[in-house]
């Protein structure tokens, strides 16, 4: 890892910008500048928080299950980079946990993604992703732009969150189990991710 990068880290995981706003700061990402694929989620849950592990959960597992890859491989972060839009717990609302905090990508998105040179496809995980990282493309639900994922192919990936919560959006769009994930596991950056580990 770049001696740059190791010092943003250092700086992102002693961030505290946003003390007294939530539960408790405790910054989870993981970056090289190896990195091929880059996982962009919402922000993490409380187990993560706890556990200080991103995709630590029932969601990780349907995830790694999607991309075919073990959790060494997975935790690579020469292979996998980790950057969610928020990257403290923000606590809960009525109705879950609370969107990220802004202050993240404010303060070090741009910052992280220069750091990361080698990335040729980003996973766009919920729709705090991909209003970032598409604007204006994507599309008015995130259905609609999760269908439409041939449109920004084969930089990014629009998905919907991997949690147990979905499980009935899973069943009632099939096509994403029989079109958009064989896809994914197909992308040269995972299978060059896959090659390398079996040596």
């Amino acid at each position: 890892m770049s001696k740059n990068l190791s010092q943003l880290l250092k700086e992102v995981r002693a961030c505290r910008a946003c003390e007294g706003r939530i539960p408790a700061p405790r910054p989870v990402l993981r970056a090289h500048a190896d990195a091929r694929v880059l996982i962009v989620g919402q922000a993490p849950g409380r187990k993560v928080h706890a556990s200080g592990i991103p995709w630590d959960d029932a969601s990780g597992d349907r995830l790694r299950e999607w991309l075919r890859v073990e959790r060494n491989a997975f935790y690579d972060e020469r292979r996998f980079a980790i950057l969610p839009m928020g990257f403290c717990y923000p606590g809960k609302d009525k109705s879950g946990d609370l969107p990220p905090r802004r202050e993240c990508a404010q303060l070090w998105l741009e910052r992280l993604l220069a750091s990361l040179p080698n990335i040729q496809l980003t996973l766009l995980i919920g729709r705090y992703a991909q209003r970032y990282y598409l604007g204006d493309k994507r599309k008015q639900t995130l259905t609609e732009t999760v269908r439409a994922w041939r449109e920004y192919w084969p930089r990014y990936l629009p998905l919907p969150h991997p949690s147990p919560r979905n499980t009935g959006w899973f069943q009632y769009n099939p096509w994403l189990e029989q079109k958009v994930i064989p896809a994914l596991r197909r992308h040269s950056a995972l299978r060059a991710i896959k090659r390398a580990a079996q040596f």
